[in-house]
């Protein structure tokens, strides 16, 4: 069985994968239990592509699917305006930061955010963020968009 010891991905999300344990761990937003993310959540995909929804740690963190794990979680910080790349996709802005191990999509135009880290085993990462469109569309917008 594949093992590995807790891999950050960024400073946000954590993944730990050890043993039999197929659970991922993923680190609560402080907005996480809010209103909006319960709606999100709500709204998560069942699988994106072809991978699977896992188990979690805390559902209420966010969701994870595949192996590597591709993590979503709801309630980061709305991000400012930014000279990073920004994608529309289905009508919804995300934001790509490239990451050692994959990539970070934030939404943009929404506030709180949802994040979307997909591992580069994926690539190109941005086919699997339709799958995350019906979620974020629950977000409440704010002045931003993708230019």
């Amino acid at each position: 069985m594949r093992s590995m010891t807790a891999v950050a991905l960024g400073a946000t999300a954590v993944i730990m994968l050890s043993g039999c344990s197929s659970a991922v761990e993923i680190a609560p937003t402080s907005v996480a239990n809010g209103e909006v993310c319960r709606e999100v959540t709500s709204a998560w995909p069942v699988d994106v592509g072809d991978h699977a929804r896992r188990e979690v740690s805390d559902a209420s963190a966010g969701a994870a699917y595949g192996d590597p794990a591709i993590i979503a979680r709801c309630g980061v910080p709305a991000l400012g305006p930014t000279t990073d790349d920004c994608i529309e996709v289905d009508g919804m802005g995300w934001v790509a930061q490239k990451l050692s191990d994959g990539t970070r999509f934030t939404t943009f135009g929404r506030d709180p955010a949802i994040e979307v880290l997909i591992p580069s085993d994926y690539a190109p990462e941005p086919l699997l963020l339709p799958a995350f469109s019906a979620a974020a569309q629950k977000l409440p917008k704010n002045s931003l968009a993708c230019r």
